[in-house]
């Protein structure tokens, strides 16, 4: 038997497919509004647990790298364009260390896409512990974060206050830039060469604060004296102006340092393209904290994932010093992502400092789920990421919720929750409190990622158990029926197969077919300029073909 199309059958089918809402799922994918969200693959390391996730945005796995049971995140994980993975680890039993803080980590690995180890570099004892965060060079070079632990007699003799050492030790912060084909540190910054203090006058640092904003109060303190004075809990480099920025929480600031200068030069004042040596070319968030503001001008709040999200775009370019950050603790009841422009003068390669404090007077522009639930808020953890198409990829790391919103409005078109509880896969169903399923980041690639190219990124199931494997198939919307200028299908009506003809000759392209319930029949990659599906053991009836993340239309056999 011979089937035709019949679009007045249309409207009856789009009463069952549709935007999903989150009304349908407790936990994994929650909304998708296929037409609206960015494409891509999102990849994060859950806590509790072992293995790094890469899944699409149905909350599909597409590759996923595994480790031993006793592995956790340390935190941070990227995915180079050559589809290497660097990855933060430590054991699961931390807590007795000599150095041990929320966010601690030991290892930082290079793996293959096979997941096979290529390099690896280990800093854990009495003196230093690698911790949250790295930035990838692009010589292959990384950087990382890591405590640097000084004792009672080293904080004195810096200045320390007394009253502020009730563990008899500070934990200083530095910077390490790893060769892994060398497997040596090549180049380093350390917080401790670049201290000012007026508690002492008889150290060689003693100064006026205020005079010395490219310095670092050693008294100037938001925790209590403990030791984790700093918590450094991110790093992203700009290859434009060769500097990087760290995230400085219990200061509530943001601190940018040129890498330009030898490590010889990052110890004092001098050298660097900006001349400044490896003293702060910029701090923004705080400035009572270099002695020029009030506790009213604060407009940080133990921040998180600071970077550039224009970080290749040149001086004159859209963009160009633009920063962006997730603000977790703007009250106790929100938590906002937000970007601010920087004032630097490529005149003189620096950041213009007035009389007052470093600018802007107030961000450029603020974001956060409009609905403002909950699971929008986190007091720590968290990321945030600018999209190809402008839109907002925001993630409230201690909820494992992660939202996407619409470029130019506050529509909310992707949300999905990290899937495991306490380590383990969550049951669809489930409902997750705060910390079941803390996800330090969540980030995005697009399709076109040089890390795809000749990849396998069919999907290969959920994380979650008894997952909803319809559910993102109930995101088509056919309303009005869809035609791709990029691919066509032939023969439409179908009896034995059907072909798709990509124009682009794009490889690599994802296909799926659903059914009017929603749930996917038959998937594929078109490689080449086409690829031709068999439908003998496809019952008969109407269906919906995508090809990519929001290109549909009806397919009758």
């Amino acid at each position: 038997m011979r089937f035709f199309l019949t679009w007045v059958l249309v409207p009856v089918f789009c009463l069952v497919i549709s935007k999903t809402s989150n009304a349908q799922n407790t936990l994994g994918l929650l909304t998708h509004d296929p037409e609206l969200t960015s494409p891509g693959y999102n990849l994060f390391f859950p806590h509790n647990q072992s293995t790094v996730f890469l899944v699409d945005n149905c909350g599909e796995i597409v590759h996923q790298w595994t480790d031993a049971d006793s592995i956790r995140p340390g935190n941070a994980v990227e995915l180079l364009p050559d589809g290497k993975l660097v990855v933060c680890k430590r054991p699961n039993n931390s807590i007795m260390d000599p150095i041990w803080a929320g966010g601690g980590g030991q290892t930082v690995e290079v793996r293959s896409w096979n997941n096979d180890l290529e390099a690896s570099f280990t800093l854990n004892n009495e003196n230093y512990r690698l911790h949250h965060d790295i930035a990838p060079l692009p010589n292959g070079n990384i950087l990382m974060i890591a405590w640097a632990l000084k004792t009672r007699e080293e904080s004195i003799e810096a200045g320390r206050d007394t009253a502020l050492l009730p563990q008899n030790e500070v934990w200083s912060e530095a910077i390490l830039e790893w060769d892994p084909d060398l497997d040596s540190i090549v180049w380093e910054w350390h917080v401790w060469d670049h201290l000012i203090q007026e508690y002492d006058a008889t150290k060689s640092n003693f100064g006026v604060v205020s005079d010395h904003p490219e310095r670092i109060d050693i008294n100037y303190d938001e925790h209590d004296g403990h030791p984790d004075w700093l918590h450094i809990n991110g790093i992203a480099y700009n290859p434009v102006l060769d500097h990087f920025v760290l995230s400085v929480p219990y200061f509530n600031e943001i601190w940018v340092i040129d890498h330009s200068t030898t490590t010889e030069e990052a110890a004092g004042s001098t050298g660097g393209r900006s001349g400044r040596g490896g003293d702060l070319l910029y701090r923004w968030g705080n400035p009572a904290a270099y002695g020029r503001g009030t506790e009213a001008d604060k407009q940080l709040f133990f921040q998180h994932d600071i970077h550039w999200p224009f970080a290749d775009a040149q001086p004159g370019e859209e963009g160009f010093g633009e920063m962006i950050v997730f603000n977790n603790r703007v009250a106790s009841d929100k938590s906002t992502a937000s970007t601010f422009a920087t004032p630097f003068d490529t005149a003189t390669w620096t950041y213009t400092l007035d009389q007052g404090a470093y600018g802007p007077a107030d961000f450029t522009q603020t974001r956060f789920h409009p609905a403002t639930p909950p699971q929008g808020v986190s007091s720590g953890v968290s990321s945030v990421q600018l999209l190809p198409n402008g839109n907002w990829l925001i993630c409230s790391g201690r909820w494992g919720f992660s939202y996407e919103l619409a470029a130019d409005s506050d529509e909310v078109v992707w949300e999905y929750i990290t899937p495991i509880k306490f380590g383990q896969p969550a049951v669809q169903g489930d409902t997750l409190a705060i910390n079941n399923n803390l996800t330090f980041r969540l980030k995005r690639y697009a399709p076109d990622y040089p890390a795809f190219a000749g990849r396998d990124l069919s999907p290969k199931g959920y994380i979650e158990e008894n997952p909803n494997v319809g559910f993102c198939g109930l995101t088509v919307s056919l309303d009005e029926p869809q035609h791709s200028a990029d691919w066509t299908v032939f023969p439409n009506p179908a009896r034995d197969l059907f072909t798709i003809s990509w124009d682009n000759a794009q490889s690599g392209v994802l296909w799926e077919l659903y059914s009017p319930l929603g749930q996917r029949v038959r998937y594929g990659r078109i490689e080449g300029t086409q690829t031709t599906i068999a439908t003998g053991a496809i019952p008969t009836g109407m269906y919906v073909l995508r090809v990519g993340e929001s290109a549909t239309r009806v397919l009758i056999r």
